[in-house]
């Protein structure tokens, strides 16, 4: 098999089983790794947060660390009147950088699959303009639409759309390509050495930087529908 189909084969998204319900639903690798990030997630916040104790040790201390770092940086973003969106955000931005480095571990990351980033971001927009309606109102929120003049309509309109393609094909664009570069070294090139110095490159570092762009830019998002 030559390098163009093996890279093929390792691009495509395999169904790994199926559902028996509506006639069989597929379960592709993407869900399934998805599914073991959230399982994984869930198992480390159920061990880190038994036994909390007013003087922490190491591990305790690396949690509080993390977390008050996520607090300050959404809440640098969002302000006081966008406090109840910090759980969410905190949530996807762990997610991300779990599911961008999970390709040192031999995984394919779900983010590099299309569908993954584009629900990623429609739930991005659609708790972007609904913090609009919570804070100003429906009909505070329609007419921001005319703001800064009401020419600016169709465009503010169009923005609604814009943000989530947006934020969905950066997103893809980069894990994807990151990934296609990573499948060449080592199909291409020396698969046992060479790849390291590239993975902390495009497994960590660039996953780790799309993560807090994604966020970062949802909830710029949602500052600006937010303020007065």
């Amino acid at each position: 098999m030559g390098l163009a189909e093996r890279l093929t084969e390792r691009l495509q998204s395999k169904t790994v089983f199926s559902i028996p319900v509506f006639g069989g639903l597929p379960i592709s690798e993407s869900i399934l790794v998805t599914w073991g990030i959230m399982i994984f997630i869930m198992i480390l916040t159920l061990v880190f947060v038994r036994n909390l104790k007013l003087q922490p040790g190491k591990p305790q201390l690396v949690i509080e660390t993390l977390v008050g770092f996520l607090d300050n940086f959404f809440n640098d973003l969002l302000g006081h009147a966008g406090k109840r969106y910090i759980p969410y955000m905190g949530t996807v931005f762990i997610y991300l950088a779990v599911a961008n480095v999970i390709g040192l571990f031999g995984f394919t990351p779900p983010t590099k699959n299309l569908n993954v980033t584009a629900g990623l971001a429609l739930m991005s927009i659609i708790l972007i303009e609904f913090s609009g309606i919570r804070a100003k109102g429906f009909k505070g929120y329609l007419k921001s639409f005319a703001y800064p003049m009401p020419v600016m309509i169709p465009f503010n309109i169009l923005e609604i759309f814009i943000r989530p393609l947006s934020l969905c094909m950066r997103l893809f664009g980069n894990i994807f390509g990151g990934f296609i570069i990573m499948e060449l070294i080592k199909l291409a090139l020396f698969p046992a050495i060479l790849p390291i110095p590239f993975s902390f490159y495009f497994d960590i570092f660039d996953g780790l930087l799309q993560a807090y762009v994604f966020c970062f830019l949802t909830s710029l998002f949602i500052g600006e529908k937010i303020e007065e």
